[in-house]
């Protein structure tokens, strides 16, 4: 029998669902550059707004009330913003690939991301989805195959709405060692070793990441760093413990590197400067 996780920040997941839900809050208005979500995340926003520049669509910007909808593979520049005497605030819900493939299986392949999506609160009420979301991860008494079913409506809900998701979308060379990376971000990962994983030469693995962007030192950093911000965002533990289970052998480490990528240190994520 599946039971529910739920950590002291809120964050609640049943193991096989296919869906989990973090609660996120911000203190200060920060601009987190090159953000990549592996998996399609709603985010319902309660408090503040939420600004994202992507390459498909744009500007888009999420008010209080709204639902945003990051489809698989997005890369973004994402603002997150407080108001007066409040932290941003809002409720990300992560779907697994073969829940939305479930839902979109009508749709073809894109080898183009729809980009950022946006409904608004007014018309369509995205809170009702939210409470049905919750709702059924909170119900132990429901067998798996019924809470599957449950949680395709928000999917399909997003459907009717005109949304667009990507089914089955062929990941790029980094996405896929972004994947492999986030199966222990603790490990002491090194080139020589990812490239054996995927069955190559050091030189050849080189070669195939170059043609889709940056670096394996870079996608390191990258991948441990936004871990350590969804941490700061979702969970209460210390900076120094978030440091250490994401791969940085000292907090000051983190902190400076933190610091250097978002231009903001970690523990103004959690409280703002007066």
């Amino acid at each position: 029998m599946n039971h529910k996780n739920e950590d002291q920040g809120g964050n609640i997941e049943i193991p096989g669902s296919g869906v989990s839900i973090l609660s996120v809050t911000q203190a200060t208005t920060a601009t987190f550059t090159d953000l990549y979500f592996t998996l399609t995340f709603l985010f319902f926003i309660q408090i503040g707004s939420k600004r994202v520049i992507c390459p498909t669509n744009g500007e888009v910007i999420g008010e209080a009330g709204d639902v945003m909808i990051f489809p698989p593979g997005s890369v973004v520049t994402m603002e997150n913003r407080p108001i007066l005497n409040a932290s941003y605030r809002a409720d990300g819900v992560c779907f697994t690939h073969d829940l939305v493939d479930m839902a979109f299986a009508d749709h073809p392949p894109r080898n183009v991301s729809p980009g950022i999506q946006v409904l608004r609160a007014a018309s369509h009420r995205p809170s009702e989805i939210l409470d049905l979301i919750k709702e059924t991860l909170f119900r132990k008494d429901l067998p798996p195959a019924i809470r599957q079913h449950r949680l395709l409506e928000p999917l399909l809900w997003l459907k009717q709405k005109g949304v667009q998701l990507p089914r089955g979308e062929e990941e790029q060379p980094w996405g896929k060692v972004r994947r492999l990376i986030e199966t222990d971000f603790s490990h002491p990962w090194r080139v020589t070793e990812v490239a054996e994983h995927f069955a190559m030469s050091e030189a050849s693995f080189r070669r195939w990441l170059a043609k889709s962007g940056p670096g394996f030192a870079q996608i390191l950093l990258n991948t441990r760093l936004e871990k350590g911000l969804a941490l700061l965002q979702t969970a209460d533990a210390p900076i120094s413990q978030i440091a250490l289970e994401c791969g940085f052998k000292t907090p000051s480490h983190f902190s400076d590197s933190f610091r250097k990528r978002f231009g903001i240190m970690p523990r103004m994520i959690r409280v703002a400067e007066k």
